[in-house]
């Protein structure tokens, strides 16, 4: 009679599980169901509106992943409703497992929200959209069609920028089918917001093109025959995916984009001298440096030396430690050797080219940039006619030349942003 009494509370207990694992389960669907395309949810002007194959590759990304989990879901459901004495370890096992699925899927939706959502705000969402033309072009190679993918692009708070590449994992290990760049806000609108943009691009070209494992087996090798110099042949080593999209950013927009780091890494002195161990990115001191290097050997000429000299003289070397004056002083005097090889080497991805030869700076000189910047002056519709990287090139080497007032640079900038934004529709 006990036994029978027990049997029945178990059984009792029992369904009353079934019954609550089957309504959050049922919950888990209907919230499922509440996530709406960003096509019906998100107000917008046209001009403001995310690139179509972007917006395709998102949907599509969404779609398949809730109906994926919903299957699941029902799945879990229908076995819960099975007349049979449920484990309940097991059973509390797989639901906590659906719902870590549910939640990573509400990840990546945040994830493209943020950047969406962003789109309808006044004018901000037509200057965004104008940064997805501009992203788009700093990936357009001379003589070599690359095959990019989508980049969408938002502002957020913060100091710098930051990219989530495409083709890598996002949180519910699905792939990114789109580039997401992330620009500080306080860098609108400005030229220097261009050295920050071209460099977050860089991450994704430079994975692209395999640059990085191209590159690292021969810093390996250097590090080994050049006894003198090999820690310093490691730190490069240590730093190249930051190191290759600053080389494409000069490459890009030349000046402006050295200027532009120098703007965001102008922190107190102790922290732009400030090396740390596994940090993927050269210290300040030094990253302002290679990007200087990169300059001095893309576009020969007096201005890159001032700039060094202005540096210098923001930042003294006087009163460092000895071994972080030998370190630094290491480094530098590999840095000429250093950019050229960057430039010269010959990923094979590029099948015998060199890197310098499909970037456009042979065409983006410093006495180029000035001609352009004296033909355009304030001529908005000859700008119109131009790649997006080159207008703000030649902007940013005024800005270098003080020829231009940041008022001018903002209203010349913010008219373009919204011209490629147009015509992007």
């Amino acid at each position: 009679m006990v036994q029978t009494r027990q049997s029945i509370d178990t059984t009792r207990r029992d369904l009353k599980y079934q019954r609550f694992l089957i309504n959050e389960a049922q919950g888990l669907l209907t919230r499922l169901s509440q996530l709406q395309p960003f096509e019906t949810s998100m107000p917008m002007v046209m001009a403001a509106a995310v690139p179509y194959m972007a917006q395709k590759n998102i949907y599509e990304l969404m779609r398949t992943g809730k109906e994926l989990l919903a299957t699941k879901v029902r799945r879990f459901i229908d076995k819960m409703k099975q007349p049979h004495r449920i484990h309940t370890e097991k059973c509390q096992a797989a639901y906590a497992v659906l719902k870590l699925q549910f939640n990573a899927l509400l990840d990546q939706f945040d994830i493209f929200a943020d950047v969406v959502s962003q789109r309808g705000e006044n004018e901000t969402g037509i200057w965004v959209a104008g940064l997805d033309v501009f992203a788009k072009d700093a990936l357009k190679m001379d003589r070599f069609l690359l095959e990019a993918p989508p980049l969408i692009c938002y502002l957020d708070r913060g100091h710098g920028a930051a990219i989530r590449r495409a083709r890598t994992r996002l949180p519910g290990g699905d792939e990114n089918p789109v580039a997401v760049i992330k620009i500080p806000r306080e860098r609108m609108v400005a030229s220097g917001i261009g050295s920050s943009l071209v460099h977050e691009v860089g991450h994704q070209g430079s994975a692209l093109l395999d640059l990085i494992p191209s590159l690292k087996p021969v810093l390996d090798d250097l590090s080994r025959k050049d006894a003198v110099h090999r820690e310093s042949w490691k730190l490069l080593n240590r730093w190249i995916s930051e190191i290759l999209s600053d080389f494409w950013s000069v490459s890009f927009l030349g000046i402006s984009a050295t200027t532009g780091l120098m703007s965001v890494v102008s922190l107190p002195k102790y922290f732009v001298f400030r090396a740390v161990d596994n940090d993927p990115h050269p210290f300040p001191w030094i990253r302002v440096k290679i990007s200087l290097a990169f300059g001095k050997h893309i576009y020969p000429e007096n201005q890159w030396y001032r700039l060094e000299r202005l540096w210098e003289s923001m930042y003294p070397k006087e009163g460092l430690k000895p071994a972080s004056l030998a370190l630094i002083n290491n480094l530098e005097a590999i840095l000429p050797a250093f950019a050229k090889m960057v430039a010269e080497h010959k990923p094979l991805k590029l099948k015998g080219k060199k890197i310098g030869e499909v970037f456009p700076y042979q065409e983006r000189q410093p006495h180029q940039l000035r001609a352009y910047y004296r033909q355009w002056k304030n001529d908005l519709e000859v700008m119109k006619k131009q790649r997006p990287s080159l207008v703000f090139a030649v902007i940013g080497q005024a800005r270098a030349d003080d020829v231009i007032t940041p008022f001018s640079e903002n209203r010349v900038l913010t008219n373009m942003l919204r011209h490629w934004a147009l015509v992007n529709i």
